[in-house]
């Protein structure tokens, strides 16, 4: 039973991380026109690239989406996701609590903060502070491009342990918090697969995301005409194991007011809340 638990909270925290992506909106102003050349060495395979932003791009910050997690029809959590300027970085903060009955059998309640350069859409650093269970880590990670690593250090705050592991990259990355920034960035066009590489601290992997449809969505935060997408790795560990359902809002600012992620042992739905203004 631990054992299984153990891997559901894996699969969970992939979850809460890739749907706190996808819930931190971004505003998509002027043209849908877009870098044709990706960044030198930003390409992991055929098809993953990250393109610098739109040159009209702003981003909302000052902006905090609430977001109600569900499961199996239980309130399961709160996740909230904040973005704002630090320097000439862009900051994402997200947290993630468990609530009820899901914080009783295995309590969540993890911190994340992600840097990244505004004007090609690299990741610059991570960190994160992970409660769940009995397991509390502290984790760093360093995007070195000029070494084409992603440095890791990681302390178990129980046992005083510490990792230091190193990984390859391409040219340039996203992160799990902030992928979806830039995915929203994108014009979104019906049919459109857009496919880049993330990287956490290990092994990058290769996200695929298809625009699939444009619907009528009602969540807790309102009524919006939305654009449902799929994103599912494509390399890695999680390759065919899970996907998440995004809706962004069919309108300048792109707002993520809904994520679905199928699992095995079930599905986690996030809706929006509301929306907090600094």
């Amino acid at each position: 039973m631990i054992r299984q638990s153990r891997k559901s909270v894996t699969n969970v925290q992939f979850a809460v991380l890739v749907v706190a992506v996808c819930g931190v909106p971004s505003v998509f102003w002027g043209s849908d026109a877009q870098s044709t050349d990706p960044p030198p060495n930003a390409t992991i395979g055929p098809a993953a690239r990250i393109f610098a932003p739109p040159v009209n791009h702003r981003f909302p910050n000052g902006q905090t989406y609430v977001y109600a997690v569900e499961w199996h029809f239980f309130n399961a959590g709160i996740a909230r996701v904040k973005m704002e300027a630090a320097g000439q970085q862009q900051k994402v903060s997200a947290n993630a609590d468990s609530l009820g009955m899901v914080n009783v059998l295995y309590g969540i309640h993890d911190r994340f903060e992600a840097y990244f350069n505004p004007q090609t859409f690299c990741s610059q650093r991570v960190t994160k502070h992970t409660e769940e269970g009995s397991r509390q880590r502290d984790t760093r990670v360093q995007f070195d491009y000029a070494n084409h690593k992603s440095v890791l250090d990681e302390k178990n705050l129980k046992s005083n342990q510490t990792k230091h592991t190193e990984n390859d990259i391409p040219g340039c990355v996203t992160d799990m918090i902030s992928g979806f920034y830039y995915l929203a960035s994108q014009p979104l066009q019906s049919g459109s697969t857009y496919t880049f590489p993330i990287n956490d601290g290990g092994k990058t992997t290769e996200v695929s995301a298809k625009v699939e449809a444009k619907e009528q969505i009602k969540v807790p935060a309102g009524k919006y005409q939305a654009i449902r997408l799929i994103a599912e790795p494509t390399s890695g560990p999680l390759k065919g194991k899970t996907k998440i359902s995004v809706w962004f809002s069919d309108d300048a600012e792109r707002t993520p007011v809904q994520m679905k992620s199928k699992l095995g042992w079930g599905s986690l739905l996030f809706r929006l809340q509301r929306i907090e203004k600094q």
